[in-house]
Order: structure tokens, then sequence, then C-alpha cells
């Protein structure tokens, strides 16, 4: 293992906080990436890393030793992109809402397989907040505005919200005609997974957003559990439109204040901004871009 090899494993160690993920990450037995690091360490005359029977933490030279690698591994690359000619390779993690990985990605995978065929990917699926870098996760796609200003944001599109309820559930509490006819109305409460409070309902009002916060009783996390709840008659969702096609189509939910839409909620995707930009992850980030902005979402 030459030099910049082992300034690859150390990285990958640092951000995995630990050794046996970070071999496996690079194809190396744990032994292997376990000896490189003690040589390293041996080499530059200083202890890098912390090591505790459950992760490893830099110390206060292993972590300007971290960023001194980044800027050299960059650079690195640079300099060989510029001379050769990259195709994209390797394995990709992402992570993405299942219901959006199944509905825009999935039927235009084949293609993006085929055109590269040295990208392997493996596919998280889930809506909670994950550690991209801890976790080894190259790219998440997620819908707000996100919170987290260590990740570089590329807003991929604008997803489109609607307000709806069973046709039970209007029949029994009657359709309301504009926001301000929501008394005696019941909302699925929706928690938010930032700030773990219920969201309130959004309507445009003319050039105003006019919120609502209506009581429920029922409160979840989860959007396919409050998609069931809203058919099963427990009060009024706002959603994304694609989320709730088939049920529109079929009647089992009815859309209701049209001509009160809540603002459209921006659809990013997320990378760490102190790692250098793969091809296979900007070939993803390109294909991507082009899938929902030809999309109906």
């Amino acid at each position: 293992m030459d030099r910049l090899d082992r300034m690859r494993l150390f990285v990958r160690v640092v951000e995995r906080r630990n050794f046996t993920a970070a071999a496996a990450d690079l194809g190396l037995p744990r032994s292997t990436a376990t000896e490189a690091i003690k040589q390293l360490e041996h080499q530059l005359g200083t202890r890098l890393l912390d090591r505790t029977t459950r992760h490893v933490a830099t110390t206060l030279d292993g972590q300007a030793y971290y960023e001194r690698c980044l800027f050299i591994l960059g650079e690195v690359e640079d300099a060989e992109a510029g001379f050769r000619s990259t195709e994209p390779r390797g394995l990709l993690r992402i992570d993405a809402h299942p219901l959006l990985t199944q509905r825009f990605l999935l039927p235009e995978l084949p293609a993006f397989l085929e055109r590269y065929p040295e990208i392997d990917l493996h596919i998280g699926q889930g809506d909670r907040l994950v550690d991209l870098v801890r976790e080894g996760i190259d790219c998440v796609i997620r819908a707000g505005e996100p919170q987290d200003s260590g990740m570089i944001m590329r807003r991929l599109a604008m997803i489109g919200e609607i307000t709806c309820a069973s046709p039970g559930y209007l029949e029994r509490h009657g359709v309301p005609a504009s926001p301000d006819a929501l008394d005696g109305h019941q909302a699925i409460g929706f928690v938010s997974s930032r700030t773990g409070e219920v969201l309130p309902l959004e309507f445009t009002v003319g050039t105003t957003v006019h919120r609502a916060t209506l009581p429920g009783r029922v409160r979840v996390n989860n959007s396919d559990t409050a998609a069931a709840l809203a058919r099963l008659g427990f009060g009024l969702l706002q959603a994304p439109r694609y989320r709730l096609e088939k049920d529109l189509a079929d009647g089992t939910l009815i859309a209701v204040l049209e001509d009160f839409p809540a603002t459209p909620t921006p659809l990013f995707a997320l990378y760490p901004q102190n790692r250098q930009l793969a091809p296979r992850l900007r070939a993803f980030l390109e294909w991507a871009s082009r899938i929902f902005a030809e999309a109906r979402v």
C-alpha cells in the first residue's frame, strides 16, 4: 500500500469511525487496514487516532492530518482527471424515500446502469436523518429545506402538494370552501423529524401563505402511515400529489381547497462539502436532476 492509498484509508477510517467498516468500503481485510494505519502513525511519529472498543476518533494531530489529506487527495483527483477521461466507477451509496425511489428513480435505473456499467448502487430508503460521513453514504435525497450547513445542497425539483381527505370524512365534516372555513375540521398530525412538532397546514391565499394548526387525535412521523390514516377518515392531509395519484384516481381520497394550494416543497440532493465529488456521484446527480426536471411532481 503506497502513501496515497494509506491517506485514502485513513480518511475513510476517520469518516466511518470504525476500522471494519472502512476496510469493507475499500475491499481490504481489517487486519490490513489496522496495520497500514499503525505504519502511517510510525512514519509520522505521532498518534493519529484514539481507539476504543466501539469506535475511533481523531487526536488533534489526526484531525489536522485528516484535513490535509482531504486537500491532497482532492488535488490528486483533479490533476488526474485533467489528463485522462475518467469513466465513473465504483460503489455509490444513496438514500431516498421508498416511494420517491420507486416512482421516479427505478423506472429510469436500467438506462443509468447501462450508461455507466462500472457503477454499482446501494440504495437506502427512509425519512430519517442520516450522518452521511459516518454511515459512508455519498448522497441523500430529501424533501424540505435542509438545516445541516455541513452539506452541499443541490435542488432537484419543487414538489406540488395537495390537501385531501376521504369521502367518509367529508360526508361527516363537510367540504371546506376556504381556509377560513376549517372550524370543526381535524387534521392528521405529521410530526417533523427536525423539530418534533406537528407541521401546520399551509394554504396560499392571494400572495400570502396562511398556516392553520387543526386538532387531530392521531400524530405520526411516517408519510405512508399518514396516507393510510387519511384513507380511513381520520382527517385532512397535506402531502405531495405524486404520493396520492392512485388514491385520487380511484376516489379513495378527494382533493379539497385546490384554489388555495400549499407552498411547493423543495427536493434536494445533499452530499458532504469536504469530500471530493467523485465521477460516479457527479454522474448520478446529473441523471437525477434530469429525471426530476422532466417529471411532473
